[in-house]
């Protein structure tokens, strides 16, 4: 699960959040531009392509979920805890 704050200062991933990884992007939440930003910042600190990380719920809301493929959850994990 991820929890979207589009319109930031910079795009990052600020950690875990109550279960939910805290992602801030600078992209505004209209026409699908900050989930195509979220996207893009998952994949470049995944080091996976973009086509590996698809939306499935949550494309307007702030809490949303995507499915990550070609990666184990341990491989996902420990990405992220590099970055």
């Amino acid at each position: 699960m991820v929890k979207a704050s589009p319109g930031s200062r910079r795009n990052e991933i600020r950690g875990v959040i109550a279960g939910a990884l805290k992602v801030s992007v600078t992209a505004v939440a209209e026409k699908g531009k900050a989930n195509k930003a979220i996207i893009k910042l998952l994949s470049v600190t995944l080091g996976i392509s973009k086509s590996q990380i698809e939306l499935v719920s949550g494309g307007t809301s702030a809490v949303k979920k995507f499915v990550v493929r070609g990666i184990t959850v341990d491989g996902l994990a420990e990405r992220l805890a590099q970055s």
